[in-house]
């Protein structure tokens, strides 16, 4: 069972000089797993949640390259912690089955996020008090 002691921050490493910054990240090498699906959340404002959900085989590296925006994270036992995005070389590896929410977006918040399977709306957890209920084993 993945706890909030499985979430790691990740700092990539940023290549530039004075034609501006560069940031690599690839799949297998500096996040957990192979990418297979990329989507990114923009237009929201300081007052909008996204997320409310968990995911049973997905796993996530969120990174703000543009603008701020917070994540709290929490686990099958209620354990939570908020992490801010406001860095675009710093990225927040969530493993399977965390519950999350993405607010206080800023106004020029372009939250880019990575995952290691499609989509799949069977695999989604909408329901907070089930999640803390499923198969805990």
């Amino acid at each position: 069972m993945n706890t909030i002691n499985d979430i790691k921050m990740i700092e990539f490493s940023q290549l530039g000089d004075d034609r501006g910054q560069l940031v690599v990240i690839e799949g297998g090498v500096n996040i957990p797993f192979e990418i297979k699906r990329i989507f990114y959340i923009y237009g929201a404002d300081s007052n909008t949640v996204r997320g409310q959900h968990a995911n049973r085989q997905s796993e996530f590296c969120m990174i703000n390259v543009s603008g701020k925006s917070k994540i709290k994270a929490i686990d099958q036992q209620g354990n939570e912690k908020i992490f801010n995005l406001d860095r675009p070389y710093i990225g927040i590896y969530l493993p399977a089955m965390i519950w999350k929410n993405m607010y206080d977006f800023s106004p020029d918040s372009v939250l880019l996020v990575l995952s290691n399977e499609h989509y799949d709306k069977n695999e989604y957890i909408r329901n907070y008090d089930y999640f803390l209920g499923v198969d805990k084993k």
